[in-house]
């Protein structure tokens, strides 16, 4: 068709065209992406091509900036899962190795003692001829410290925990909730010093006892540690629990002692689990509180004022002292092992307790 009878249309096509392929030469690009046309032959050159041609090049241009982009973002993120996988895994691996290693160290040891005299035995004469064993004198210590300082510290800490979160005014609990947490700071040495020096003398005058250095002082002593943990830990779950809970609650006419009761603390009773998880963990391992103030006497109590040697005291006061791969030496080892399995276990229920009341919907934690 001669030129001068080209719709208005068309040549109008043609020349936005050109004006695409033109922008697409300033640019850099090229629509085909290996060659580039002189200006001049732009024109000639749409002869054969039509507009969705030329957006189709167009498009194929910017999608290939747009997958080298997204390949980009993709190495980026699994570089960053890579490299958080092994940090994850590095806490798994090296609590993997030191149990392997507790294990090789403490199993040896029950080729001199069978499993039931070691455990159930009543004593603890590692130095004596022929030596004695038995770690039950160690084992009730151990679980009546951790007893009677859960009897302390968790009705304490969760008690403090819902007194900050829904009693207190914001004054104070911007004053309390701070100094609690300052506690947590404290190290161990200074809170055994604390037991020793000032509660010592003191229960042993007030109560008329042999000696102020007995389960009762480690017991108080290690709920005097766990408080803080639980009461922080406990005091953000109870904060976590969704606001229309609670003014569902008092809008069904509760009050608001009802509403702590019965809502609240149910709603957050999976993250108060997981503060009496990890202060209990601290409290049944802790080691300097009660080599200090325990007493040291590897006998079963008759009663909370008795002195009592947990387990950790005795690994701690003994292990340098008993000759490198000796018996004694072994039996410590292997006294570590069964305290890792007292914590697992109560790791265990635990973690099963708090999975069997965790909620669901909005006042999941």
């Amino acid at each position: 068709m001669p030129r001068s009878h080209t719709p208005a249309w068309e040549r109008e096509k043609k020349f936005n065209a050109a004006r695409v392929i033109h922008s697409f030469r300033i640019d850099g690009l090229s629509p085909f992406g290996f060659v580039e046309f002189p200006f001049r032959h732009y024109i000639k050159w749409q002869n054969s091509l039509t507009l969705g041609t030329l957006t189709y090049f167009r498009h194929f241009s910017f999608s290939n900036r747009e997958i080298e982009m997204s390949n980009k973002r993709r190495i980026t993120e699994r570089t960053m899962h890579t490299l958080f996988f092994v940090v994850a895994s590095a806490s798994i691996v090296i609590l993997f190795m030191i149990m392997v290693f507790l294990f090789m160290e403490g199993m040896p040891i029950f080729n001199e003692v069978s499993v039931k005299d070691f455990i159930f035995g009543k004593y603890w004469y590692p130095t004596s001829e022929p030596p004695d064993f038995g770690i039950l004198s160690l084992i009730v210590a151990s679980l009546s410290v951790t007893l009677l300082s859960a009897l302390i510290s968790i009705p304490l800490g969760i008690l403090t925990a819902i007194y900050i979160a829904e009693i207190a005014s914001k004054k104070v609990s911007e004053i309390i909730k701070p100094m609690v947490e300052l506690l947590a700071a404290l190290p161990s040495v200074v809170i055994g010093f604390f037991g020793m020096v000032l509660v010592a003398p003191f229960l042993q005058n007030v109560f008329n006892i042999p000696t102020g250095l007995n389960l009762f002082n480690a017991s108080l002593m290690l709920a005097f540690m766990s408080i803080p943990t639980i009461c922080s830990i406990s005091e953000d779950a109870i904060h976590s629990v969704p606001n229309s809970l609670r003014e569902a609650s008092l809008a069904l006419g509760a009050t608001h002692l009802e509403t702590i009761l019965k809502v609240i603390l149910p709603a957050s009773l999976s993250g108060i689990s997981t503060a009496v998880i990890l202060g209990m963990s601290r409290a049944i391992g802790e080691t300097m509180v009660v080599l200090m103030v325990a007493g040291g006497a590897a006998f079963i109590p008759e009663s909370i004022f008795d002195p009592v040697r947990p387990m950790p005291a005795s690994i701690a006061s003994e292990m340098a002292e008993a000759p490198f791969r000796s018996a004694h030496y072994h039996a410590l080892f292997a006294t570590g092992i069964v305290l890792f399995i007292f914590t697992l276990l109560f790791n265990i229920v635990a973690d099963h307790i708090a999975y069997k009341y965790k909620q669901v919907g909005e006042a999941t934690l």
